[in-house]
């Protein structure tokens, strides 16, 4: 029996028509799934799914989703996080995951809790040391609506490439890319095209920017996939994107509580030091 999928030109591509064909068939899809985004039970057979393959070096795998929570798409990942989200899929499916064209299908994406610590590989380092990037995760009112939000605070200078003078110019380096200063904790900021962070399997896996070949790459990338909370899954869900704030070595810190958190982005608002955007979520 026809499934209610969508398989964008874009996943089609990747797997190819004899695939894409099969799914639209149905048979290659499941009935029922574990939204990758939302977590919760699909149905193909009675609400519109999106095809979502996240692709690695070597292999692939074809997660499913409520259209409602993301597109269908194509997203780059690494190979340690796809083997990460088979081994997952293979204890919340029954008989383990599907094999599909580059390699095993469903797996998922989703986010995670807060203050983890990981490298930002596209970020020039500091002299002499590598830039090391703290992220925390929280709720953030934008008047009376909470967004997902990702605090990204650098533990010191990050300059440019070249530099030698150790002067810090993250928030120039992220200005340069697109990002804009903050004036205003309660107004959204605008989306920045090709960035999106990458929730997949309930964790928080990635931050994307745009590839100068095209596609994305990691900006920054978790060590170990980070655990979020429903409430930061869900808010990002609804939205369909998260907002990522971005200070100075030093200005936030660690905050333990998402009111403390509002309150050190004030301060830090109020001295200038504050850039922001809006990124789609791509997995979740």
């Amino acid at each position: 029996m026809p499934r209610m999928l969508d398989v964008s030109d874009e996943v089609r591509s990747e797997i190819g028509d004899d695939e894409a064909d099969r799914l639209l068939g149905g048979d290659r899809a499941p009935d029922g799934y574990e939204c990758t985004s939302c977590r919760t039970p699909g149905d193909t057979h009675v609400e519109p799914t999106s095809t979502v393959l996240f692709v690695g070096d070597e292999t692939a795998v074809l997660a499913f989703a409520h259209a409602r929570c993301i597109p269908s798409q194509v997203v780059p990942v690494s190979e340690e996080q796809l083997a990460g989200a088979v081994r997952s899929i293979s204890q919340t499916q029954p008989g383990g995951p599907d094999l599909a064209v580059p390699a095993a299908v469903p797996s998922a994406p989703a986010p995670a809790p807060a203050a983890p610590v990981g490298p930002a590989p596209t970020q020039p380092a500091a002299p002499g040391q590598a830039a090391i990037l703290g992220i925390t995760c929280g709720l953030v009112l934008h008047g009376k609506v909470g967004h997902a939000s990702l605090v990204v605070e650098p533990t010191g200078p990050v300059g440019r490439p070249g530099s030698t003078s150790g002067e810090d110019e993250f928030l120039d380096l992220l200005q340069d890319a697109g990002f804009q200063p903050v004036t205003d904790l309660d107004e959204t900021p605008d989306q920045l095209p090709g960035w999106s962070v990458l929730v997949a399997m309930g964790k928080l896996h990635a931050i994307l920017q745009p590839a100068a070949a095209g596609g994305s790459t990691g900006w920054w990338q978790a060590h170990q996939p980070l655990q979020v909370t429903d409430a930061w899954r869900m808010a990002a869900s609804q939205l369909s994107e998260v907002t990522m704030y971005a200070v100075p070595a030093g200005m936030v810190g660690r905050q333990p509580r998402e009111d403390l958190l509002r309150q050190a982005l004030e301060r830090a608002v109020a001295l200038g030091q504050v850039v922001a955007a809006s990124l789609p979520l791509a997995g979740t």
